[in-house]
């Protein structure tokens, strides 16, 4: 990466669970810089930090020590409110589980982050469309996901993250309940939306041949980045 500012850095960063002697040091002071548009894997076994570090760069967790910037901005000294805004406007999640609404359509689903934005209804409606067509489902959209298979449920949810334009696309095991050949399909999306739109992908996944569609891996063991393969070449 070039020594321009980074969309993210993390320095220092440490994360612990608990006090005294049921005290759980997650992270053991982290640095990472991650540029703008970069496609980026993260690994480790269980209890490595990854989670914990994805959580943080997500603004669902806040570090013990340590700080995390975004586009320059200190994180950690943003109120609640703040780190929530920062979300709305600048991050997109897409989670193993998928978590769509069960009982609301595929473009009702893909329409959420429009209304906690308070976008007006047709306006809403045209720019979910234009989501669900980007991941191949806009014949799809008055299907509940009872109806759709895991495959299409994880587009929806794709296309819900990517309906606001973030700047960056966290990704929590978006294969994990799919068969090998939807695995494929999924990060064919996430490979296009990276290269075609910018967005930058970070995504956690436990499968090496899903991280080789990264342009880099990174591996965490024992709260710390133990190694940073810049190298890592997409499928």
């Amino acid at each position: 990466m070039s020594s321009e500012r980074a969309l993210i850095e993390l320095s220092a960063v440490t994360k612990v669970y608990g006090r005294g002697a049921a005290s759980m040091r997650a992270l053991r002071g982290v640095d990472l810089r991650i540029g703008r548009g970069e496609f980026v894997a993260v690994m480790g076994p269980s209890g490595s930090g990854k989670s914990t570090c994805m959580n943080i760069l997500g603004c669902l967790d806040v570090p013990s020590d340590g700080h995390y910037w975004f586009e320059g901005v200190d994180v950690g000294a943003l109120s609640a409110d703040q780190r929530a805004l920062l979300r709305r406007h600048y991050l997109g999640f897409v989670f193993q589980g998928f978590n769509l609404l069960n009982r609301t359509s595929a473009l009702e689903n893909v329409e959420l982050p429009l209304i906690y934005r308070g976008i007006p209804a047709a306006q809403r409606h045209a720019t979910a469309m234009r989501a669900l067509q980007a991941v191949g489902l806009e014949a799809w959209e008055r299907h509940t996901p009872a109806e759709l298979s895991g495959g299409q449920q994880q587009r929806v949810a794709i296309a819900r993250a990517i309906v606001t334009e973030p700047a960056v696309l966290l990704a929590d095991e978006p294969t994990g309940n799919l068969d090998s050949a939807r695995s494929r399909e999924i990060m064919e999306l996430l490979t296009a939306f990276n290269r075609d739109l910018g967005i930058t992908v970070i995504m956690v996944t436990h499968e090496h041949d899903m991280a080789s569609y990264a342009r880099r891996v990174i591996h965490f063991l024992d709260g710390l980045v133990e190694d940073d393969d810049r190298a890592a070449g997409q499928a």
